[in-house]
């Protein structure tokens, strides 16, 4: 495009560093998305375990299925708190090429270096170990995305379900995957991994964000000797 034809669009061509500073956004629109998907989540108010069981006890099919989703909770303990709690615990990486990666979660959500590393065309799924206490979570929401040299090359949205309060763990494995490969697939990649709340009333609340997890990894030919 020459001068003139510049002058006529009324637009000005981008220069090459406000090239770069569009793609150091990314991570800034990817947030902006994902609130304004979750701010037309409308709910109702929340209630405790022992309001909700007394408030649906006139209702025999719904009281029978919460019992059952809360087994052997004990409500005297856990029945008068609002907020559930969840925390996520680990992080298991399976692939049928080599033994389980099994991960701990950093207290600050922060891995320090490089988390863990894939074989290029390899096939894995990820599996998350977490507890919930104090009430039923409902709409337990993993959203994953993932940057190489600035660029978002991949972003994952899974609802995990509705847990109710435990003693045990909960374990929930993700689809399948295969990693890329070739040359330009190896190398090193930026990501982040979080755990929402989505039905809440408090959607937009930073604390119903129970993990945010920053972290790097790998893609090489090979995975790593154990």
């Amino acid at each position: 495009m020459d001068k003139n034809e510049e002058e006529v669009s009324g637009e000005k061509l981008p220069e090459k560093n406000e090239a770069k500073e569009t793609k150091g956004k990314d991570h800034e629109e990817d947030e902006d998305d994902d609130h304004d998907e979750e701010r037309k989540i409308e709910v109702g108010p929340q209630y405790t375990l022992k309001e909700q069981l007394e408030k649906d006890k006139d209702d025999e099919s719904l009281r029978r299925w919460k019992e059952q989703l809360l087994g052997a909770v004990d409500i005297e303990a856990v029945g008068e708190t609002l907020d559930p709690e969840v925390k996520i615990l680990s992080l298991a990486i399976k692939s049928p090429d080599r033994e389980d990666i099994v991960l701990s979660i950093p207290e600050d959500g922060d891995p320090k270096g490089c988390w863990f590393t894939l074989k290029e065309g390899c096939r894995y799924s990820l599996l998350f170990t977490f507890e919930v206490k104090n009430n039923i979570v409902c709409g337990l929401r993993y959203t994953n995305t993932v940057w190489k040299t600035g660029v978002k090359v991949d972003s994952t949205k899974e609802m995990l379900g509705t847990f109710s309060p435990q003693a045990e763990t909960y374990t929930h494995e993700m689809p399948e995957e295969t990693t890329p490969s070739g040359m330009f697939a190896r190398g090193s990649y930026s990501a982040r991994s979080k755990f929402v709340h989505v039905c809440s009333q408090f959607v937009d609340d930073d604390n119903k964000c129970y993990l945010e997890i920053n972290y790097t990894f790998d893609i090489r030919k090979e995975w790593l000797p154990t």
